[in-house]
């Protein structure tokens, strides 16, 4: 069943059977740090999108899209083509161009921090970039109409994701933790096959995604 932010909520606690104040006061935070989860462990073609913006002249640094979760690309349109940026560690940009002042069509970028990446060698002009990326979509606790795609799609990974955090929240029996923890990764696994298998191959080119035979 698909799962709104009104009968998740409504689900944790009757697995736990926990309605107590505090507790009911943490179900957003339990929701969130499942989706959180979620997204760091599941690549999904639905968690993609793109950005154009500016790596601008003498600035070696370049803004993340406030949604970013992780990079897929990034290349510099010069005359209607893209030419795509090679990702390193931002100690090899460093290397490169030990002097910021060395200028020129950036060729590497790197995490710089939460908010920027480090561009190498610092633009010589303004270039228009193209960012594909895995961006964080917005929670199931904030949708204006309380559904998400992972409550409708996954709802399982989302349902045993959240009981984890509350019943690690509750200091619960460590049996019971342990199952929604067994199912929480069953689900993500699921949807990895889909996500990492199904999504990256066609039948005619590929054979099906196989498991191990226990």
């Amino acid at each position: 069943m698909a799962y709104t932010f009104t009968t998740l909520k409504t689900a944790i606690q009757e697995y736990t059977d926990n309605t107590e104040s505090t507790f009911v006061g943490q179900l957003s935070r339990f929701i969130i740090n499942a989706e959180e989860r979620i997204f760091k462990e599941c690549q999904l073609d639905v968690f993609r999108k793109s950005s154009q913006g500016t790596a601008s002249s003498g600035n070696k640094f370049l803004t993340k899209p406030n949604d970013f979760l992780a990079p897929n690309s990034l290349s510099v349109i010069n005359s209607s083509s893209n030419e795509f940026l090679l990702y390193k560690q931002v100690t090899a940009l460093q290397d490169y161009t030990p002097n910021p002042d060395t200028t020129g069509t950036p060729k590497y970028y790197a995490d710089w921090d939460d908010v920027s990446f480090l561009l190498s060698p610092t633009p010589d002009s303004n270039y228009t970039v193209e960012l594909h990326y895995f961006y964080r979509p917005t929670s199931i606790t904030a949708s204006g109409d309380g559904t998400s795609w992972l409550g409708t799609n996954a709802e399982l990974a989302l349902l045993y994701g959240s009981l984890v955090e509350a019943y690690t929240f509750m200091k619960g029996e460590a049996d019971l933790l342990q199952l929604y923890n067994a199912r929480f990764q069953e689900s993500l696994q699921w949807m990895k096959n889909l996500g990492e298998g199904l999504q990256t191959r066609d039948q005619y080119r590929y054979d099906r995604v196989r498991r191990d035979v226990a």
